[in-house]
């Protein structure tokens, strides 16, 4: 699904343009980035949780090269938790 699926999707069920929910739409994202950036947790319920994971320096040998032995630096990552109703759809 896009982005713009999802606004006429909605823009359908709620009889609203789809200006409106496009901006609605947009809101949304532009808060849900801003919270992560702060290190927050962006939690939808029914659906799940967005949240900031760390990885560590470690040490990446190439397949059958011990020689090259190389540094991965630690830096973060978005993760996702699916919450259990999005679950049970899916699985």
């Amino acid at each position: 699904m896009t982005k713009q699926t999802l606004i006429n999707i909605v823009s359908k069920k709620v009889h609203l343009t789809k200006k409106a929910v496009k901006e609605t739409v947009d809101s949304f994202f532009e808060e849900s980035i801003a919270a992560l950036g702060k290190g927050e947790k962006v939690v939808i319920s029914g659906f799940g949780t967005f949240y900031i994971g760390k990885v560590e320096d470690k040490q990446v040998v190439p397949f059958g090269n011990e020689n090259k032995r190389q540094v991965v630096k630690g830096h973060k990552v978005i993760n996702f938790h699916v919450g259990k109703p999005l679950k049970k759809k899916v699985a």
